[in-house]
């Protein structure tokens, strides 16, 4: 037992509604892409007032009982079709619940954590050698002995990816709160191209497509265990990103509103890292974005599974001093990716006969994941008690050269503020916390500073 913790629990938690006996879920081409990455995300709560111990998480587990009877797939199991893809067999073996009690309060725990002390908020396991015996799905609900809360989600990327994550916790607070779920979610297969679509040429995206490709021809390697990485959580103010808008030359419609702060941070990270890295004789290293691509294949919100598409971009020709451009080629990439790109890249992959899932989703780049649109903060599970900060990690079996994920700051910080949690190997963390152009915009380390 970790000496923060003063209880520590595990426990398997069924569902309370009966699963329809036989049903099967089958998995997309891009979840089965995500077979070798997991997810993890931690909500902290700071709460008004300080309940007898114990009081709170039984309230919580007993509703999420009935919350997680809507969510089929988090309670299923992993087998093999006929063609030996994973698909869930749904049933009701439940999840993983760890209930804990640690000293202090979350104030206190916030003032000196890094990214090893937050896991220790998070239950994961590795697949068992059995897979039909492995929960899919771990929640940690941690009380803090002085006030506060905090809850810890891990999962296979396999079936979902950071946005229906976050639909899972919104759904459980939901049901705690209001005794409904306001997103229920659905589980139904990616857009196809309607039958007798003739398109307009016939040649598919390629740039999507080689993207992939490359990826999937890649030598799976090994789990590394030599390279220690750190992650570092910067904080940019609403001030400090619109700087960054303005330094990026980005015209802001006449009605006053800014474009969105993702790409303006992509563009001015992708040059500060590639300079720690040293990797700048010919420009920057070469980066790939994840973006979520519900809204543009027309999802409804509650769409549970992996709809994040990954693109590349060149680093070559960009100068080290020069975040305008990096942010222009980071926006043009973005538009670039559409429906029938996306359409033509699914078509694609289901036409790929058992493709190996990759090691990593991008293992020779940078990787920058937006998620701003995640809405963790309406997460509110009683009156006062909504979270007062998140981190997420996205983790792969082997070491990445670096994974950025851009995230939404509080709502009182501002609507254009971030959250930036940088991963980079332990050296180049350390020196990128110096880097003199990020020191212009005096971002607010929060998490991994020493």
């Amino acid at each position: 037992m970790e000496k923060e913790f003063t209880f520590y629990r595990k426990k398997i938690l069924p569902t309370t509604i009966p699963i329809q006996p036989g049903k099967k879920i089958e998995l997309s081409s891009l979840d089965l892409l995500m077979e070798n990455h997991h997810l993890k995300m931690v909500f902290y709560y700071k709460t008004p007032t300080v309940l007898p111990i114990g009081t709170l998480t039984t309230k919580l587990r007993i509703l999420f009982a009935e919350v997680i009877s809507y969510f089929p797939v988090i309670t299923g199991r992993l087998i093999r079709n006929n063609d030996g893809k994973w698909m869930i067999k749904c049933n009701d073996a439940g999840i993983r619940i760890v209930e804990a009690i640690a000293k202090g309060s979350v104030e206190t725990w916030l003032q000196n954590v890094d990214a090893e002390k937050e896991k220790k908020l998070i239950h994961w396991e590795d697949m068992y050698h059995i897979p039909y015996y492995w929960a899919t799905f771990y929640v940690m609900v941690t009380e803090f002995e002085e006030g506060g809360m905090a809850i810890g989600l891990s999962c296979s990327h396999l079936l979902t990816d950071p946005f229906s994550a976050t639909l899972l916790i919104k759904a459980w607070a939901d049901r705690v709160l209001w005794g409904n779920i306001s997103i229920p979610p659905f589980f139904h297969p990616l857009p196809k191209r309607p039958v007798g679509f003739q398109k307009a040429h016939q040649q598919p995206n390629n740039h999507l497509i080689s993207h992939y490709k490359s990826i999937l021809e890649s030598p799976i390697t090994s789990p590394s265990t030599t390279q220690k990485s750190k992650t570092v959580a910067f904080e940019f103010s609403d001030h400090m990103v619109k700087t960054c808008i303005n330094l990026a030359h980005l015209n802001c419609p006449t009605n006053g509103t800014y474009p969105s702060p993702f790409a303006p941070l992509v563009g001015i990270l992708w040059v500060c890292i590639s300079r720690v890295k040293g990797e700048t004789r010919n420009g920057l290293v070469d980066m790939s974005m994840g973006l979520d691509m519900r809204k543009t294949l027309g999802l409804d919100k509650g769409y549970f599974g992996n709809c994040m598409i990954y693109t590349k971009v060149n680093g070559n020709g960009i100068g080290v001093d020069n975040p305008q451009l990096a942010t222009k080629l980071t926006g043009e990439a973005i538009e670039k990716v559409n429906k029938e790109g996306i359409i033509d890249l699914v078509e694609w992959l289901d036409n790929c006969n058992n493709f190996p899932p990759p090691s990593s989703s991008d293992k020779g780049n940078l990787v920058f994941l937006n998620l701003e649109n995640v809405d963790p903060y309406s997460a509110v599970f009683m009156d006062g008690y909504e979270p007062s900060r998140i981190s997420y990690y996205n983790e792969s079996s082997i070491a990445e050269k670096g994974k950025i994920l851009v995230l939404p700051s509080h709502p009182s910080e501002g609507k254009l503020s971030r959250i930036v949690m940088v991963t980079l190997p332990n050296n180049e963390a350390i020196k990128l916390c110096e880097d003199k152009l990020l020191a212009r915009f005096s971002p607010t380390i929060i998490m991994g500073a020493t």
